[in-house]
């Protein structure tokens, strides 16, 4: 049997269960609302998911407040917090090939990423805040004789995480393991648009040990259930990945409400500079491309804006069209597929409508372009790429979240780098060059979160993840990312 027939053979066996996750069961929406769970893959409905809305909201904090209270979790020690969180990660590993094809099915990535990538991304970053937390010691402050100051950590109480539909898993990983690892009680709403993997971590998360209430998922639309945590008087922290726009109305929300803690990863445009003395072309084609393309173009980080020295310009890019075919975008479900499919009609509407102004505005269209695979009712866009892209057009200006690459020349690094800076957003940027003075001088001038130098995917769960400006504030993964769940406080004791 090929890997192709094997994993639509087991998509067809699937059972779908689509009810929320509340202190500890699977239930329907108060209200007994549901919505379609459509597959972008071909456009099968997968099944009925909750909608959630104000009440089932009211009901999970009802449930996260009283298990924070009775610390059936924070009162853990946190040896005993790690435990459950490495069986946690066991566990997922476990499930797997059922995550990972219910990732596919959901938003459309190819299933050869879903189980190298995401669920091995989510283990790992929840047997790392499991292994962290009880290597994290407190401090005692540098005091008179007759007192003594303690500086502690405390977990904040309910933490609310909204997360995005490009990558589910691993974005409800980098909220929940901290915000669990320290303590908290956690409410979880993913995206409509790709619900399934959350709920089924809420069910590996209580088989591990998590008690009950401790960690709920609550499937819904933003304007409904999000916005109701968002403005939830008993929210103690709300956790955002999503767009920016989104992002602004999460933190007015947080303002009107009980002024909760508001941390946001939100949208970018990161610029990828390409200098003459690059030290190997062909890795940095094969990186501007391949980072592009990589989950269809849908990620915040995706290196949208390629800067190319002039003198190497016309290489590069007959490099880079030539790796195109291999991003032909295909059946997500087959394990030899690189490039799946959109995540669902608006979203290919909005991509198609962002090609179609590079068209207009005239940017030179040098690849691809065009929707395709449309016999199968899925949403496939071929690799885009165009040349002659001048600052000023809104391909370069504005995130568009899928294939489409912008190619800007430039002759004076000085204005590369003012040119990359020129933007709302801050999230990652990139620069390769040969000369280590003008990498350390680029990378210190980029107003960027992350900045890769001779490369672009180096990653990993020990460092910060988040963005300047408008892309956002706090930080995701790391030992930083425990700052957005805890608070600090000082007990002063006086001793004599």
């Amino acid at each position: 049997m090929t890997g192709n027939t094997s994993w639509h053979a087991r998509a067809a066996a699937l059972a779908i269960d689509g009810r929320a996750f509340l202190n500890g069961e699977r239930v329907g929406a108060r209200s007994g609302q549901t919505f379609d769970n459509l597959s972008p893959i071909d456009g099968r409905l997968l099944g009925q998911v909750a909608r959630c809305d104000g009440a089932d909201v009211d009901a999970a904090v009802l449930a996260a407040r009283a298990a924070f209270e009775d610390r059936r979790w924070a009162g853990k020690s946190p040896a005993q917090r790690k435990r459950i969180l490495i069986k946690f990660a066991d566990l997922v590993q476990k499930y797997g090939p059922e995550l990972a094809l219910l990732e596919t099915l959901d938003m459309g990535k190819p299933i050869k990423y879903s189980q190298s990538v995401d669920v091995g991304a989510t283990a790992n970053c929840l047997r790392w805040y499991g292994e962290a937390i009880d290597k994290v010691y407190d401090e005692i402050a540098p005091t008179p004789a007759n007192s003594l100051a303690l500086i502690t950590r405390e977990p904040v109480g309910v933490v609310a995480a909204i997360v995005p539909w490009n990558y589910p898993m691993i974005m409800a990983a980098w909220k929940i393991a901290p915000a669990l690892a320290a303590g908290n009680s956690v409410i979880l709403k993913p995206s409509e648009k790709s619900p399934l993997t959350a709920l089924r971590l809420a069910d590996i998360a209580l088989e591990a040990g998590v008690p009950a209430g401790v960690f709920n998922v609550l499937p819904g639309y933003g304007n409904e259930a999000g916005a109701a945590l968002a403005l939830h008087m008993d929210v103690d922290c709300i956790g955002f990945t999503g767009s920016t726009r989104t992002g602004k109305l999460i933190v007015q929300m947080a303002g009107q409400s009980n002024l909760k803690r508001a941390w946001t990863e939100l949208g970018g445009k990161s610029a990828n500079i390409v200098c003459a003395d690059c030290p190997d072309l062909d890795k940095a084609v094969a990186a501007a491309v391949g980072s592009i393309f990589f989950n269809q173009g849908e990620s915040c980080n995706a290196p949208s804006r390629l800067f190319v020295e002039e003198s190497i310009k016309e290489e590069f890019l007959a490099k880079a069209l030539a790796m195109l075919p291999r991003f032909q975008p295909g059946d997500p479900l087959d394990d030899a597929t690189v490039m799946g499919a959109i995540v669902d009609a608006t979203q290919m509407n909005t991509v198609m409508g962002y090609i179609a102004a590079g068209k207009n505005e005239g940017a030179q269209l040098l690849g691809g372009g065009e929707a395709v695979r449309l016999d199968t009712g899925g949403y496939y866009v071929q690799p885009t790429v165009f040349g002659g892209v001048e600052a000023g057009m809104t391909i370069a200006r504005e995130e568009i979240f899928g294939p489409v690459l912008s190619v800007l020349g430039f002759t004076d690094i000085a204005d590369a780098i003012q040119q990359a800076n020129a933007t709302p957003y801050g999230l990652q940027a990139a620069v390769w060059t040969s000369d280590i003075s003008k990498a350390i001088q680029t990378a210190r001038a980029l107003r960027a979160g992350t900045v890769h130098v001779n490369q672009y995917d180096g990653d990993d769960i020990t460092v910060p993840f988040g963005g300047y400006k408008q892309s956002g504030n706090g930080r995701d993964k790391s030992l930083h990312a425990l700052d957005k769940y805890t608070e600090l406080k000082t007990t002063w004791i006086q001793v004599g």
